[in-house]
């Protein structure tokens, strides 16, 4: 019989490494096999005020985290090659830009209401990466909700209403107040936390761990 397994994947659509952490915890499992992962998508903005307009990403990189034009190239790249290892394509070019993920994580927490959320997660981050279409527009978060099977017009509804803004809000300070401030962060059955774009690897180690009662507390 599979054993139980609940993991909390905090993190953000505008996060690349996120897309890396997922990719690799997915091809884990899989790997693992005995297990009944359920996996719940929770929110964390790292651009929570950026404007309507969004900014050039390559810009907003520089400007927040002072990096070099150089550096972020080099780390593109290394993106880049994480995704086309884990089957995933991240289109960057010079005029990729950053959007405000607010609605973006509102449609997650409807999906999860709906038992779509890992097909509409991966929907949205591949909208956004591989497609290049804003996470703030509608148009698109419609779109990636009819890829990931869900109703497109019930995806509308709730984007038009506003509705799961509160929900968002409260699970962003729930983890804040649980000292989590970077992504992807990990739980697994609420206990181990693994943090950033880890290799398959990785995942697989500490869910064998886990599964077997090998797993130590931090």
């Amino acid at each position: 019989m599979a054993q139980p397994l609940r993991i909390d994947f905090v993190s953000d659509i505008a996060c690349p490494w996120c897309v890396i952490g997922l990719r690799s915890l997915l091809q884990a499992l899989a790997s693992v096999g005995e297990v009944d992962a359920q996996i719940r998508f929770s929110p964390f903005e790292l651009n929570p005020d950026m404007a309507p307009e969004g900014e050039n990403a390559i810009e907003h990189v520089q400007k927040k985290y002072g990096s070099t034009a150089e550096r972020s190239a080099a780390v593109r790249q290394a993106i880049k090659d994480h995704g086309d290892a884990l089957g995933f394509t991240f289109n960057y070019g010079p005029d990729s830009r950053i959007w405000n993920t607010f609605d973006a994580h509102r449609l997650l927490a409807w999906a999860l209401t709906e038992g779509k959320q890992l097909e509409l997660k991966q929907a949205l981050f591949k909208s956004n990466f591989t497609a290049q279409r804003p996470t703030s527009d509608h148009a698109a978060l419609i779109d990636a909700a009819r890829e990931a099977g869900l109703d497109p017009d019930k995806a509308g509804e709730v984007l038009s209403s506003g509705a799961f803004a509160e929900e968002v809000r409260a699970e962003e300070d729930h983890w804040r107040a649980n000292g989590i401030h970077a992504v992807p962060s990990v739980i697994f059955n609420s206990r181990w936390l693994i943090q950033g774009g880890q290799p398959p690897q990785v995942f697989e180690q500490v869910i064998r761990d886990i599964l077997s009662g090998a797993a130590r507390e931090a």
